[in-house]
């Protein structure tokens, strides 16, 4: 008996000590460090430090597999949501427009419904596409939550949006490269849909955001994928006014007007009352060099 209680002591005191190896001490109350694999939807960084916790009402992280986001329970839309995208996430899957509520919420929480948009003039516009999620029923349904949608003027949605979206999977991507895109959301003055200017729908439990952003860092298809995310990476950052008057559906350009760098739109993000910081996982060095850049 003697021996079978060392035995298990010894079994315990190793299980600890490993278990400390990966969990670092974290007495400056900031969340342990995690390791992510490559093709995570998070490798480059968490850019609002969101947190499972659901005490984070305006902060929390949700995975849906297919994509990761911040949820943001007091505006009932994302902060950001973010995805890995190659061209095995693309398929011959159609279009499921199944568009729900998240009922795994928080029960406490506001949860929109497919029709809270309905009449507002403003398109359920989605964060993760659903043509980038086109290889299987499961994958492409995952987008059509209504977590992933904020109210977006149909113009911009329709027009530019879905040509960035195009180009970012036929030009960006393509068949040899791999991409992580980050798309979200700032700005309390509201948007103009087709109805005209709105600062919140759903008799005001949806918030109408004033400026869509997007960033995206491309890098050839390999591994140890953070290690090659350096300066040579390409980068393509947007930040446009979710305004219906600015654009048309037939102009699918038009999102070359609002290239910017990644510093450029933290800095205006973060004015706007939502704290942003792209790339925190990137080297240093990369990283200054990263944010810096502006599409061309």
């Amino acid at each position: 008996m003697r021996k079978i209680l060392l035995s298990s002591l010894f079994f315990s005191l190793v299980v600890l000590v490993s278990c400390k190896k990966d969990i670092p001490d974290n007495d400056s109350g900031n969340p342990p460090v995690i390791t992510l694999a490559d093709n995570d939807h998070l490798l480059p960084g968490n850019p609002s430090n969101a947190q499972t916790n659901p005490t984070f009402t305006t902060n929390y992280l949700k995975d849906y597999v297919y994509y990761k986001l911040s949820y943001n329970s007091a505006m009932g839309t994302p902060n950001w949501v973010a995805w890995h995208l190659q061209s095995e996430d693309l398929g011959s899957t159609s279009r499921q427009d199944d568009f729900r509520s998240d009922n795994t919420l928080p029960s406490a929480w506001y949860r929109v419904a497919s029709t809270s948009y309905s009449g507002s003039g403003f398109d359920r516009g989605h964060n993760c596409p659903s043509a980038d999620r086109t290889s299987s029923v499961a994958a492409n349904s995952s987008t059509f939550f209504m977590t992933n949608m904020i109210p977006q003027a149909p113009m911009l949605n329709q027009g530019p949006w879905s040509g960035l979206e195009d180009f970012t999977r036929s030009t960006l991507v393509g068949t040899a490269n791999e991409a992580w895109v980050f798309m979200g959301n700032y700005g309390n003055s509201g948007g103009v849909g087709s109805n005209g200017a709105f600062t919140s729908i759903d008799n005001g439990r949806v918030r109408v955001p004033a400026k869509v952003w997007k960033v995206i860092v491309v890098i050839p298809k390999g591994n140890g994928d953070l290690a090659r995310m350096t300066r040579n990476a390409t980068v393509l950052c947007v930040s446009m006014p979710n305004d219906n008057r600015l654009y048309s559906a037939s102009n699918k350009n038009a999102w070359r007007d609002y290239l910017i760098s990644v510093s450029a739109l933290e800095i205006e993000s973060t004015a706007n009352g939502s704290p942003l910081n792209l790339f925190s996982n990137v080297a240093e060095a990369e990283r200054a060099l990263l944010k810096s850049k502006i599409y061309q």
